[in-house]
């Protein structure tokens, strides 16, 4: 029982991501400290380091994500919070006084530069306890060393990210109708919407170190696994279509074309020699240039014959893919799963759900 106490709580918080975090720090921190001192005149050996930087790379490398993580908040948070401390510092001389008046001034301050920054809090307390060598630099200190160490961190995080093929810093996707339109994606007009999240947030009334943004992503995603979940006994294989038309790679346009209008389809599956899947064709990849389909078919879906159907429903709602292929192993086509076929067999469950409920 007492074991759980040491449980990390931190979603999403993976070995591999921790061992990023550990190398990521090391590198910055490291690199933080001796760019420093040479851009101070130290030399190499010199790191001119502030305490706070320490707590600024745990966010800066472990979660990126957060809002409190980003480059203006590590910059600003601690540069603001720092001239907070450094003239609380020279206008209160009780150090008790001013250590709680720093703390709660640069929490103040940050919040409205919206730059919330944990470390924030440190830096402010730096600048008060800091003695003569914080005193020495006045109000250079929150310049250098705050804002120096703070932007060289930042700087050296987003390369660190970007080689490890993670984004930084954290952008929101917003999910986009691929057609063009003002209209919604599909996935985005069902469900919950912003205003729940909002009146959902409010009934709280607690703050989460979690963007609303990324927020409102992460509850749609959770809609959609419970909605996979609870219709997981419903495998591709029951409700895909088995007489599934194709077209060999070397067919000409005008046969694939022909294909596609006789049997009203949007997607026409594209086989190799071996009669093994090679990608797909519909009618707008045939308005490009070719000698054959090959040339313009692109990437297809493909699911086994015992995947739960439901699990297709972000490929067939992506707004690009209208079909999902169904494959063996060796990727011989077995079947094909439509949107409609998917619609289909989701209203057909609701009112299977329905009736047994009225029943």
């Amino acid at each position: 029982m007492g074991f759980r106490l040491f449980v990390p709580i931190l979603a999403g918080a993976t070995l591999r991501e921790r061992l990023l975090a550990c190398i990521g720090a090391t590198i910055g921190i490291a690199l933080t400290g001796v760019i420093s001192g040479l851009a101070m005149g130290g030399g190499p050996h010199v790191a001119l380091l502030v305490a706070p930087m320490g707590a600024s790379a745990v966010l800066l490398f472990a979660v990126p994500s957060s809002p409190l993580a980003q480059p203006w908040s590590i910059i600003g948070g601690n540069s603001i919070s720092a001239l907070v401390g450094v003239t609380v510092a020279l206008v209160v001389h009780d150090p008790v006084i001013a250590s709680g008046l720093a703390v709660a001034l640069a929490i103040a301050a940050m919040s409205f530069t919206r730059s919330l920054h944990p470390p924030g809090g440190a830096a402010a307390l730096t600048a008060v306890l800091g003695g003569p060598a914080v005193l020495s630099f006045g109000f250079l200190f929150p310049l250098v060393p705050v804002a120096l160490n703070s932007t060289i961190l930042v700087a050296l995080g987003l390369l660190f990210h970007r080689l490890s093929r993670r984004t930084y810093p954290h952008v929101h996707a917003p999910a986009a109708n691929s057609h063009g339109t003002a209209d919604a994606p599909p996935t985005k007009r069902v469900g919950f919407r912003p205003e729940d999240v909002d009146a959902a947030l409010a009934a709280l009334d607690e703050t989460f170190d979690i963007g609303r943004d990324d927020l409102e992503r992460l509850l749609c995603q959770v809609e959609l696994q419970a909605m996979v979940r609870s219709h997981s006994t419903l495998l591709c294989r029951d409700i895909m279509s088995r007489d599934v038309i194709s077209v060999p790679e070397n067919a000409p346009f005008d046969e694939a074309r022909k294909q596609l209008l006789d049997h009203n389809i949007r997607t026409l599956p594209v086989v190799d020699s071996d009669g093994r899947l090679a990608g797909a064709v519909g009618l707008r990849e045939l308005t490009k240039e070719a000698d054959a389909v090959k040339g313009v078919m692109s990437k297809t879906g493909t699911a086994s014959p015992d995947t739960p159907a439901m699990r297709l429903l972000p490929v067939l709602t992506d707004g690009r893919s209208h079909a999902v292929v169904i494959v063996d192993a060796e990727r011989h086509i077995l079947g094909l799963i439509t949107q409609t076929d998917l619609l289909a067999a989701a209203a057909r469950m609701q009112t299977a759900g329905t009736e047994l409920s009225a029943a």
